[in-house]
């Protein structure tokens, strides 16, 4: 098997230099896309293994990615889901657990979040019956601040959850020291921002969970997948649980009896030795990864240091490239902070002497990629109208985010040539209309 496997993983290597693009950026022809997965030989070869060896479920690759990334990030504890988003539902969850008796989530429980983001950092809070508190956030960093956060603390708050934006850190010292004054919970959305640090701490080390994307966007991909991380035991238990159908039992798939409960043990109104196997204590999901997501997970880690490396580079040279343009307000990063760039903003001046279209429509046109800063203030959608919110203090950059800002992208692949050509067209439209 060992030689035939050898054969095939050879093959494709060869099948990867043979289809490798050749790589020539034709400016107005090539694509320049916001974001996406860099993938190279030892990606495929890694898929094309796992495939060979038919690791279809959860399995050694995914508890090796675990324990890899867990040591990478600072933390205890990873767990693998299928999703961001699933990361995110679980992380949300998790606190309303049995588990934690007094301190646990209950339904009309408050939980602080920004107007301005991505929804399934939202989500989670509705899903579960609790409210959330909408803030707003600044222009250029895209984050709250920790005053707005503590001015939205009321009698019925219980927790936090914000996404550092695009990369940039929001003040996770603050709103963490916040959160430990008014004992609240503190999930820190980090999908957008592996790598980024806040007083030279690793963004997604602050809060009780973090919660990590491996979507191709992101700065790790498994194609789809994600993680829940946090250095409290009892947390990641309860993440495990929910995530594994909500079983008692914390035995890997063929494993017999590690939990030493197996037949041995007693909860609810069960007879004495029921299978711990099948013994529920949430009511959870089935959100797990595969080992073939993991296997891709594990070489992609090994270049995460370098993804972040070129993602600030790019950042910095799009940054230096578009300095002193008018009506335009540039991203800056939050203080005290080294982001891990997700992606680079623009905001058009409301008083602009041209419309945020037109100058998207210009880039677009010249096979610039843009995207809006996701869902722009999410009280004005349709899904959360009607949906049991609180608002403190107003929207106004929610609002102006909504109609006026989008980014482009800073991601790996993008080559010198390529953040040069994007700002010299963002230079050339604005000169000849202002």
């Amino acid at each position: 098997m060992s030689v035939h496997k050898d054969i095939a993983l050879d093959e494709v290597r060869k099948f990867h230099q043979d289809t490798l693009p050749d790589g020539r950026f034709v400016p107005g022809t090539t694509e320049i896309w916001p974001a996406g997965a860099v993938l190279d030989e030892s990606d495929r070869t890694a898929l094309v293994e796992a495939a060979l060896e038919m690791r279809i479920a959860a399995g050694p690759s995914s508890r090796k990615f675990e324990s890899r990334f867990a040591r990478k990030m600072g933390r205890r504890k990873a767990h693998l889901t299928n999703s961001g988003s699933s990361a995110n539902l679980l992380a949300m969850t998790a606190f309303t657990s049995h588990l934690l008796e007094d301190r646990r989530l209950r339904p009309g429980d408050e939980v602080i979040t920004v107007a301005a983001g991505f929804p399934t950092t939202v989500n989670p809070i509705i899903q579960n019956g609790l409210i959330p508190v909408f803030v707003d956030v600044e222009l250029g960093t895209y984050n709250t601040t920790a005053a707005r956060v503590a001015a939205a603390i009321g009698p019925k708050t219980r927790a936090i959850m914000i996404a550092h934006a695009l990369g940039n850190p929001f003040e996770v010292a603050e709103i963490a020291q916040l959160a430990e004054e008014h004992d609240l919970f503190l999930i820190e959305d980090n999908c957008d921002a592996v790598g980024s640090t806040y007083d030279g701490q690793l963004t997604g080390t602050f809060g009780d969970l973090a919660t990590v994307s491996f979507y191709p966007a992101h700065h790790l991909t498994m194609g789809e997948g994600g993680c829940v991380l946090t250095s409290n035991l009892a947390l990641a238990r309860i993440v495990e649980s929910l995530r594994d159908w909500g079983r008692d039992c914390w035995c890997e798939p063929g494993e017999t009896n590690k939990c030493l409960k197996r037949f041995k043990y007693q909860m609810g109104t069960l007879p004495e030795g029921y299978d711990h196997k099948y013994i529920f204590s949430h009511v959870g999901y089935n959100l797990k990864a595969t080992d073939i997501q993991a296997a891709l997970g594990l070489t992609q880690l090994e270049k995460l240091d370098t993804f972040v490396d070129a993602r600030r580079r790019n950042w910095r040279r799009l940054r230096d490239g578009l300095e002193g343009v008018p009506h335009l307000v540039l991203p800056r990063a939050t203080e005290r902070s080294d982001p891990s760039w997700f992606g680079f903003a623009l905001t058009v001046d409301p008083e602009a002497p041209f419309k945020r279209a037109e100058l998207v429509d210009f880039l677009e046109d010249r096979k610039i990629g843009t995207r809006r800063l996701f869902a722009g203030n999410l009280t004005r959608h349709p899904a959360y109208i009607d949906a049991p919110h609180r608002v403190v203090g107003d929207l106004t950059n929610s609002d102006i985010i909504t109609e006026q800002t989008f980014w482009v992208g800073v991601y790996p692949a993008l080559t010198d040539e390529m953040i040069d050509y994007v700002a010299s067209s963002v230079r050339e439209f604005v000169a000849a209309r202002g």
